[in-house]
């Protein structure tokens, strides 16, 4: 209670205004304890402690709600929702292409496989119903393309701002999709490196957990040039480089959100390092 340390946090409040008990709640301090319920009802906030208590659990849970609605739409939630919509368009356009192509070789001398493919069918005149249909189910298709297409140039855009050393390190794509399977940036940054390491091969993790197979040496990291395009048998090494620097951008695109060069430098060096035992 900056401005009314000694009368309490509900001092010119009213009790039927959850938003304003909210920002006073949240916004105010207090330097010692005191009998709050009983100010609560010399005040007239309250008509007594029961009432006074009520009135401060529904304060309470209405900040709540309203914490989880901002989370909700603050922009690493965005970028979340969005690289999961994207595969997702992918995934179904790529699985439906499949369907289509196998109608349309069945109606027409040239259906060519894959999105292309559907786009060259939706691009037909049909001449019959089936024809219509299998047209129709082609727009679809592109449609969905286009819109997983678009969805990645939103993530492309959107990543470097919400988490600039993360889309750095790891491109936009790849630190969209590390984010959205931790749940959000603040739940990246608080991951250890090792957990990074292996997001995206839960599956994996609980088989060997099971026993039933060796231990994961990467998850979704294994996308980026810099594990893929390493030996296999320094793979390894060069996964536990990249989480633990991802780990470290993390923590600085949540906390502070400056873009930090020599964190890059330092695990350019450090795979350049990984890379060169293999050179005679």
């Amino acid at each position: 209670m900056t401005e009314h340390d000694s009368a309490g946090w509900f001092t010119a409040v009213d009790p039927a205004d959850p938003a304003g008990a909210r920002e006073a709640i949240e916004g105010g301090s207090a330097e010692a304890p005191a009998n709050w319920p009983a100010r609560a009802v010399e005040a007239e906030f309250a008509d007594d402690e029961d009432d006074y208590y009520n009135l401060l659990h529904d304060a309470t849970v209405h900040a709540t709600r309203e914490a989880v609605r901002e989370r909700e739409r603050a922009d690493d939630q965005q970028l979340k929702y969005s690289i999961r919509a994207m595969d997702d368009a992918e995934r179904t356009a790529n699985e439906l292409a499949e369907r289509v192509a196998e109608w349309a070789g069945a109606l027409f001398d040239d259906a060519p496989a894959g999105v292309d493919g559907a786009r060259g069918v939706a691009a037909r005149d049909p001449e019959t119903a089936a024809e219509r249909r299998a047209v129709s189910l082609a727009e679809r298709v592109v449609d969905l393309a286009d819109e997983a297409d678009d969805l990645r140039e939103y993530v492309e855009r959107t990543a470097p701002a919400v988490a600039p050393n993360l889309s750095r390190m790891a491109e936009p794509v790849l630190a969209a999709r590390l984010i959205a399977l931790a749940g959000g940036l603040d739940d990246l940054a608080k991951m250890p490196s090792g957990t990074v390491q292996v997001l995206g091969a839960e599956d994996a993790l609980f088989a060997h957990l099971s026993g039933r197979a060796p231990s994961p040496k990467h998850g979704i990291i294994y996308t980026h040039d810099y594990v893929r395009n390493t030996r296999p048998e320094d793979r390894g090494s060069a996964a536990r480089a990249l989480a633990g620097k991802l780990a470290i951008a993390a923590r600085i695109d949540h906390y502070s959100g400056d873009l930090r060069p020599s964190l890059h430098e330092e695990l350019d060096e450090r795979i350049a390092t990984i890379r060169a035992r293999a050179e005679p």
